[in-house]
């Protein structure tokens, strides 16, 4: 019998992490769920920490040869997927343990197709101190979400059957953004469930670190998947912007 909800986990050397991310889905009050945890050619210790969970019957661990990136690792994920819901979370970050429970049950009652919650934000090994607590949108369409882009994949669940032929794209930078507006130009809103039920952790390696590359990468891409004009696409990239600022601080940059 197949699971309710299939959860995605790339990694890719964050192998100090990885132990608090499982954990955080095993230790989930709802339990009709199977991980797919994909390991993108780790050098680090990833593969021992994952030897503590290799007798699982819930998750299924795929070992990749050569590095592939977060976008191979995720649409192997959906590949391999049968279930009605699709979550991700990144495997630096964690759940609070009624996440999975109280957002099925938000979308159940009222057939939404695609759905997120507030997050925390932490930095580095620090769990400690929570750098910010955010506080995002109640719903967004394609348009809203060009002007800001605030929902986080690792607290995203999506109906199965609304991703079809959708995958994300081969590129070195918010790929999971792509995703999501393909997701919304097809008429699908996005709606919070209004709770923290995830921690996103900041650390010197995540990719979208780098504010100025951060910036010009977005514009780039919006002329290029979304096909915004030069205005408009200056409107959204800096309202995008600004808006991360105020979500994140300027700690995640400097």
């Amino acid at each position: 019998m197949e699971q309710i909800i299939n959860i995605i986990v790339p990694n890719f050397n964050k192998g100090k992490y990885i132990e608090k991310c499982i954990l955080s889905i095993i230790n989930q009050t709802f339990k009709d769920w199977h991980l797919i945890f994909v390991d993108d050619a780790s050098s680090d210790n990833s593969k021992n920490i994952l030897k503590k969970f290799s007798t699982n019957k819930k998750i299924t661990f795929v070992y990749l040869k050569k590095n592939k990136g977060p976008s191979f690792c995720r649409n192997l994920g959906l590949r391999k997927s049968s279930s009605k819901y699709i979550a991700f979370l990144d495997s630096d970050d964690f759940w609070s343990l009624n996440k999975l429970e109280e957002q099925l049950s938000f979308m159940e009652s009222r057939n939404f197709n695609m759905t997120y919650t507030d997050y925390f934000t932490i930095k580095e090994e620090n769990e400690e101190k929570i750098l910010k607590k955010t506080s995002i949108s109640n719903n967004f369409n394609y348009i809203s979400f060009l002007k800001d882009n605030s929902i986080n994949t690792s607290t995203l669940i999506i109906k199965k059957n609304i991703i079809k032929n959708i995958r994300f794209k081969k590129i070195s930078l918010l790929e999971d953004y792509i995703f999501k507006c393909e997701i919304l130009k097809k008429g699908v809103i996005a709606y919070k469930l209004d709770k923290v039920l995830a921690t996103y952790r900041i650390t010197p390696s995540n990719r979208s670190s780098n504010m100025f590359y951060n910036f010009f990468s977005l514009f780039f891409l919006n002329k290029k998947f979304n096909n915004l004009n030069f205005f408009f696409n200056i409107y959204c990239t800096l309202s995008t912007s600004i808006r991360s600022i105020k979500k994140y601080g300027l700690k995640k940059y400097f």
